[in-house]
């Protein structure tokens, strides 16, 4: 009697199918050692619908608006230097700093200076704004972070108060050696005087163009000495100024509420999709600020290529990207401050 080659009665299998098995099985097995796959990410909504509770003048052609949630919850911690964007009624989009106080997590305090030959949404938180709206809101966020050192000097130039304040403040809970140096035109249009009557009078200085005349960069820099962090915020001139002016060794740290100037800008042409209109840009300006001569109401917040809100798809043409936040490659730029390599742009508007 013939003996089968299995005790039990089966055929031998063939060496190929062994193998082959094999390698299946060792594939499942590494498979179940993968990590499972992730759930895909989601964006995040971080705005919220705010309650104005307060409007109230502060200071020459100056309002300090105070927001709340309805329901009184607490709101999302803040930082010195943290800003809010604001999404008016009109539709426009604008970024004001947070001016009041980081442990209160029930209100936030911003304020806004009237200006009437600017982009309009100062003149619509003066005139249409009152106590009892509601606001969306997005933030806070941080674009102006205070800078932990020993030392400080805080330069402010009138309305560039707002995110100083609370820096000045922390600076001085923290034991740390600080100056402040508050200019403006007058000390009516100076906000938030009262606020600093409870500091140290020596540690702050108070320059008026009507009192001092207009101040020197230079001198403005005296106390900036090796070490010292230096923070800045006010009208574009005054930060270019100390700009050009800094001495070494110390660090600046600035915001500004203008746009930079343009720099080693050159002529493109920007055609709107939309009408095929074709806008020449000139070297010393912005495409946002060609386009908006065209369309008024084109989406704009920071102009200086940090909000997003301006970002605009690329249909064709090269883009010489200058933004912080705009990817290279990317098939979409921000019209405040990035520009054409060469040549035309055709943008999806």
């Amino acid at each position: 009697m013939t003996i089968p080659p299995d005790l039990y009665g089966r055929r031998s299998r063939d060496r190929f199918v062994l193998a082959a098995s094999a390698l299946f099985t060792g594939v499942q097995k590494l498979r179940s050692l993968r990590p499972p796959a992730l759930p895909p990410v989601r964006p995040v909504d971080r705005s919220m619908r705010l309650t104005v509770t307060s409007v109230v003048p502060v200071a020459e052609d100056v309002v300090a608006l105070t927001l709340a949630a309805p329901d009184d919850r607490v709101l999302p911690a803040w930082q010195p230097g943290c800003h809010l964007d604001l999404h008016l009624p009109s539709g426009r989009r604008r970024q004001y700093s947070l001016c009041g106080d980081p442990s209160d997590r029930r209100t936030y305090r911003i304020a806004v200076r009237r200006l009437p030959d600017g982009g309009g949404g100062s003149l619509e938180i003066h005139n249409a704004i009152s106590e009892g709206d509601t606001l969306k809101v997005q933030g806070p966020r941080n674009a102006f972070p205070f800078i932990s050192r020993d030392r400080y000097l805080f330069i402010a130039g009138g309305i560039g108060i707002t995110p100083i304040l609370p820096m000045v403040k922390a600076a001085h809970k923290a034991a740390a050696d600080w100056h402040l140096i508050y200019t403006g035109r007058s000390r009516a249009t100076l906000p938030f005087l009262d606020d600093l009557a409870g500091l140290p009078e020596s540690r702050i200085t108070i320059r008026t163009d009507d009192e001092h005349g207009v101040p020197d960069c230079a001198d403005l820099l005296t106390r900036a000495t090796p070490g010292t962090a230096v923070h800045v915020c006010g009208p574009a001139p005054m930060i270019d100024g100390i700009r050009a002016a800094f001495p070494p060794a110390a660090t600046l740290h600035y915001e500004r509420f203008a746009p930079a100037p343009v720099t080693d800008g050159k002529p493109f042409e920007v055609e709107l999709a939309s009408s095929g209109r074709v806008l020449q840009i000139p070297p010393a300006r912005s495409a946002l600020d060609v386009i908006k001569e065209e369309k008024p109401d084109v989406a704009y917040s920071c102009r200086q290529g940090f909000c997003g809100t301006c970002k605009t798809r690329v249909l064709s043409g090269e883009v010489d990207q200058r933004a912080p936040s705009d990817p290279p490659g990317d098939d979409t730029m921000l019209i405040c401050v990035s520009r054409a390599t060469q040549g035309r742009l055709t943008l999806d508007l």
